[in-house]
């Protein structure tokens, strides 16, 4: 039944060198996601946290577009991620040489709690069954005053229509299953994990395509991602959503 179709995660095994290479590839579009979200994150780090390197990590890091961008803006970065595959063409992308890439599973971080100041979800939550478990865990590892990103898609039928249907249609060798709409998650839903794991949510905003780009109509004629094609910040958090909250400071005296 389609109710119970399974996310296929298995994809990204064999991407190989089409994580940076491929525009004839939905992964051609999270590179360009990655070219918006990336500032984002790190302008919040610096204004919460200050200027100096973070512990980050990164969770279900893929072939590490965050990670190796926050290592080259100077943090201290961990990524993980369940596929051994992704986590070798992250190392060969890492141009600091400086990411600690780890094979391991986001619902029991082998980590300490309390031992990172920064944890992100890219892109990661609408892949996995029990997204408040990957929530609380990450709330688990941040220290007190730690801030947890997330970015994912909002749970309705238009954003069934633009992120799963549409993508099929204009981006060439969309694999079965790439998205499920059922595993999409609605901002109140995301809050009210946020809220059960101890953290506070500070903000929010959307992301899209830039329609009325040339880029945006190249990539519908030829069922290729355009070189220049990107995505731009709306207040609308109907399709897709990015956040952060944060992780009370500890109470002293």
């Amino acid at each position: 039944m389609a109710q119970s179709t399974p996310v296929n995660n298995r994809l990204y095994d064999a991407l190989g060198t089409r994580w940076y290479e491929a525009q004839d590839d939905p992964v051609a579009l999270l590179r360009a996601e990655s070219r918006l979200k990336t500032p984002w994150v790190l302008q919040r780090i610096a204004r919460h946290l200050g200027r100096g390197p973070a512990r980050v990590l990164d969770v279900g890091c893929g072939g590490g577009f965050g990670s190796n961008a926050l290592a080259e803006a100077g943090h201290q970065v961990t990524g993980i991620d369940l596929s051994a595959e992704s986590l070798r063409v992250a190392r060969h992308h890492d141009r600091t040489g400086s990411v600690d890439y780890r094979e391991a599973d986001a619902y029991a971080l082998p980590f300490e709690p309390g031992c990172f100041d920064v944890v992100t979800c890219m892109d990661f939550l609408e892949h996995v069954e029990a997204p408040a478990l990957v929530v609380a865990e990450a709330a688990r590892v941040l220290a007190p005053g730690g801030l947890f990103f997330f970015h994912t898609f909002n749970r309705n039928l238009l954003a069934g229509l633009v992120i799963i249907k549409g993508v099929e249609w204009f981006v060439a060798n969309t694999p079965d299953h790439l998205h499920v709409l059922r595993l999409f998650i609605t901002p109140d839903e995301l809050g009210g994990h946020c809220e059960a794991a101890g953290l506070q949510p500070r903000e929010w905003v959307g992301l899209r395509p830039h329609w009325r780009s040339r880029a945006f109509l190249r990539t519908l004629l030829t069922r290729r991602v355009a070189p220049d094609f990107r995505f731009v910040f709306t207040p609308s958090l109907r399709l897709s959503y990015l956040g952060f909250a944060v992780k009370p400071p500890t109470l002293e005296g």
